[in-house]
């Protein structure tokens, strides 16, 4: 497995506190830190959590990011602070499952990093991006319970759809945004 991502998988243009880059294998120890830690994952997913253990099992994330990342506007970034270039998360914007291509808006960041702006910072750049990339319509679903993302999508201008099943085999709050224009 190469080190470094395909070479369709870019950077965004981030922000001005922020890159959003392709995560690569040399972010692995990081990967593992962000997504062993149960404060993350609990969130992720509508199946028990899955915690990694190894950095096998972050290498392997990574590589399964890339490959949801080959079709643009889609993709898997890292959010690196620019002050400290130390990844402090992931945002994505992925297909839902079983959606004939609806697409899905997420950020994943660890716990030492909530509270500072940075995935509504992130999520920003990368609705840009879809939109830009001819995305109409971009979703995004949390855990009933998740307060802090529910709060992310309404920074962002989002609409809470109410509680679905549509995507996920477990009761989520959707939330959208349109395009503008």
């Amino acid at each position: 497995m190469p080190a470094t991502p395909p070479r369709q998988l870019t950077d965004l243009p981030g922000t001005e506190r922020l890159t959003l880059r392709p995560w690569t294998l040399d972010d692995a120890p990081r990967v593992l830190e962000l997504y062993s830690s149960m404060e993350v994952v609990r969130w992720l997913g509508a199946g028990p959590p899955r915690v990694l253990t190894t950095l096998d099992d972050a290498r392997e994330r990574i590589a399964s990011d890339w490959d949801r990342s080959l079709v643009a506007p889609r993709g898997v970034w890292a959010v690196v602070p620019r002050a400290t270039e130390v990844p402090v998360g992931s945002v994505l914007l992925v297909d839902l499952p079983s959606s004939g291509g609806e697409v899905e808006i997420g950020w994943h960041l660890h716990p030492d990093s909530w509270g500072h702006g940075y995935a509504t910072e992130a999520a920003r750049a990368v609705l840009a991006h879809g939109f830009a990339g001819g995305l109409r319509t971009i979703w995004a679903t949390t855990h009933l319970t998740n307060e802090r993302s529910q709060a992310v999508c309404r920074r962002l201008g989002m609409t809470d759809r109410g509680t679905t099943r549509e995507w996920y085999d477990v009761d989520s709050r959707a939330f959208s945004l349109t395009r503008p224009g």
